[in-house]
């Protein structure tokens, strides 16, 4: 396993992340597709194995059990001091008021309903999933901050934005004293790559580490394209992201196989080395529901693309619609 700095911090990291959006309760969640407990262990233990470090979840995944699963798989196979632990907070967590948002009322409460699920007295990154419109940006700094200064969370991470509103947060941060975001989650990934305009300039500028979701296109990037999995079947978010482009991005998926035949392995494996050699991507995040997919995405590391080959990769993207930052 190759490990970086996350971003302009000391903090190591894996350059693989787990995500854990894959493993809860179907009856809580959006996606049909999740594992139980059980099988989410499995998975989780073999990424420690493998020297993964970094592990990706949220508040409103399976409304709170991907974080409960994963900080009991933590307790049982991890060093608490050696792992790193990213959680989110911005969408609803229940019925009324006061219960999204990035309210300094909701930031507290959620954090410590997040640890709580976690077992643990403190989360590595705490991130922001969505932009809030709704809230004074300066009251969600000032509120991130105290969240650090407490002791609650390691650093800042953000999610899912415009280039403006990162710049606009971190300006607030500057101003003020606060901790500043050091992580971007963004969508990012061969067939979609509108961050590029403004976000990745903007985060090498500022030394802030890219973490992408979706690095394989919700498995686009990897399966036959006339293949179907029961996630493909069910995930009506991925549609939403692709469906649209299809054509144009197919004869990219195409150009991946041609190279993964080349280097004579999986197509994953293509589609993750060209992101580990974009600046300033410090770990993709792998939604694993097989062994097999985070043992893949390990393996990835070891393919280093050409200049001719990320060249062939990239000449036939297109512009798409924004999808994530809204």
């Amino acid at each position: 396993m190759d490990y970086v700095k996350l971003g302009n911090t000391g903090m190591d990291v894996s350059r693989i992340c787990l995500g854990c959006m894959s493993f809860g309760d179907v009856k809580k969640w959006i996606h049909q597709w999740v594992l139980n407990e059980d099988d989410s262990r499995v998975i989780i233990k073999k990424a420690i194995e493998l020297g993964v470090n970094f592990f990706d979840t949220a508040n409103v995944y399976s409304t709170g059990e991907s974080e409960e699963i994963l900080g009991r798989a933590l307790k049982d196979y991890a060093n608490r001091d050696e792992v790193v632990i990213a959680t989110k907070v911005f969408f609803p967590m229940g019925q009324g008021q006061n219960k999204s948002g990035l309210s300094r009322k909701h930031i507290m409460s959620e954090i410590d309903h997040s640890l709580k699920r976690l077992g643990t007295d403190y989360v590595d990154l705490y991130i922001t999933h969505r932009w809030d419109y709704n809230t004074p940006i300066e009251e969600t700094m000032l509120a991130l901050h105290d969240v650090v200064k407490s002791g609650k969370a390691r650093y800042i991470g953000a999610s899912a934005m415009y280039a403006w509103q990162l710049q606009k947060a971190l300006h607030v941060a500057e101003m003020n004293g606060w901790t500043k975001f050091v992580s971007m989650q963004n969508h990012l990934n061969l067939i979609y790559r509108e961050e590029e305009r403004e976000m990745m300039p903007l985060c090498n500028d500022q030394k802030i580490a890219v973490t992408p979701y979706s690095p394989l296109a919700s498995g686009r990037l990897v399966r036959d394209w006339s293949e179907t999995t029961k996630r493909s079947e069910t995930d009506e978010i991925s549609r939403g992201k692709y469906d649209a482009t299809a054509d144009v991005d197919k004869l990219i998926v195409d150009r991946v196989n041609e190279i993964a035949l080349k280097h004579n392995v999986p197509r994953g494996h293509v589609a993750l080395a060209w992101l580990l050699q974009k600046s300033p991507v410090a770990a993709p995040i792998i939604g694993a529901t097989k062994l097999s997919h985070i043992e893949d995405a390990v393996e990835s590391l070891k393919l280093k693309l050409t200049a001719d080959e990320v060249n062939y990769l990239e000449e036939l993207y297109v512009p798409h619609k924004v999808i994530g930052a809204l």
